[in-house]
């Protein structure tokens, strides 16, 4: 069982795995936004919850033991609880489309939209939205934004993020298997922990970088001290840190094999943000599974090294969009 090369794919998103687009709102006054993966159809997806704090919607449905297992779309947004409004204004544009579940004849459509949140509320910008809170417009445009390219960096769901005490933002990777099989991720990086070593600038996740694609600074300056960790967040408050994930392939895998992706990408996000999974945090790792391509035996084997794949690119994913933030920032 030889391990075939990988490089990333020809736009180094998410996007690379045939069926996904990616659109991003943001409304700066605010500083706040929404992410939508958009699935082009009903797709298979399993869900991982590692941090303390999570803030989610419809992740019921993804349990293995449930009858559903699939979704159409998933919605990361700002907002803390507001923020759950994107997806249910997803999922009524989604159903005016036709898109969805036909349970009865004459009842409308149930589109399937999971979500999750983070906490922006505290982050600055104008938030005094009394009972009129921006996320249902928000999700409406970032689902109308869908395409195969989009931007990096303070955009959607992570316009008003925090990194430690740089700031946050939205990235993501690919990775394109000889063998054809493709895999990327997608995070929204709210962290309490710190995605760079004690010098402020090498990031954690550096050994995995591809190219220059975050920098092009290497590992050298990494030194992790026990007990050591002073980019992270100093007074981090309870639930108010997340890191938002997507992970996803092109592989025909199973709603239990996607749930094992998402476990084996928990790696990529311990390799790039130091500490993670603390009780401040919300992190969640959703996987999608768009079934193109064929999954040869034996299935544990592949499944494997998809799930070391998703790791490598969400670690990238993690550095790329606090990079793209602190490009913006300067």
């Amino acid at each position: 069982m030889d391990l075939a090369h990988a490089r990333p794919g020809p736009r180094n998103l998410i996007t690379d795995v045939a069926g996904l687009t990616v659109g991003n709102a943001e409304d700066a006054r605010v500083r706040t936004g929404v992410t939508v993966v958009l699935c082009d159809r009903q797709t298979v997806a399993a869900v991982d919850t590692s941090g303390g704090a999570p803030g989610t919607r419809e992740t019921g449905v993804l349990q293995p033991e449930s009858l559903v297992g699939a979704v159409d779309a998933v919605v990361l947004s700002g907002g803390s609880v507001y923020g759950l409004g994107a997806a249910d204004a997803v999922t009524s544009r989604l159903g005016a489309q036709g898109r969805g579940y036909r349970l009865r004849e004459g009842a409308p459509p149930a589109p399937l939209v999971t979500a999750a949140i983070l906490f922006d509320l505290a982050n600055g910008g104008d938030k005094a939205w009394g009972e009129d809170p921006p996320y249902a417009g928000l999700g409406r445009r970032g689902l109308d934004a869908a395409a195969p390219a989009f931007r990096l960096g303070a955009v959607g769901a992570g316009c008003g993020a925090m990194a430690g005490t740089l700031p946050g933002g939205l990235g993501s990777a690919s990775a394109l298997t000889d063998d054809g099989i493709t895999v990327g991720a997608l995070a929204a990086v709210n962290s309490f922990g710190s995605v760079v070593a004690e010098d402020g600038v090498s990031f954690w996740a550096a050994p995995w970088q591809v190219d220059d694609e975050f920098g092009g600074r290497g590992p050298a300056g990494l030194v992790g001290r026990l007990d050591r960790w002073p980019h992270a967040k100093r007074d981090p408050g309870e639930r108010e840190n997340t890191t938002l994930c997507v992970v996803a392939t092109d592989a025909a895998l199973t709603n239990v094999e996607a749930r094992r992706v998402a476990v084996m990408a928990r790696a990529g996000m311990a390799r790039a943000i130091r500490p993670v999974f603390a009780p401040y945090d919300g992190d969640v790792i959703f996987s999608l599974a768009t079934g193109r391509v064929a999954v040869e035996e034996p299935r544990p084997w592949a499944i494997a090294r998809i799930g070391a794949l998703a790791a490598d690119c969400l670690a990238r994913a993690v550095a790329r969009g606090v990079h793209e933030a602190l490009q913006e920032a300067r």
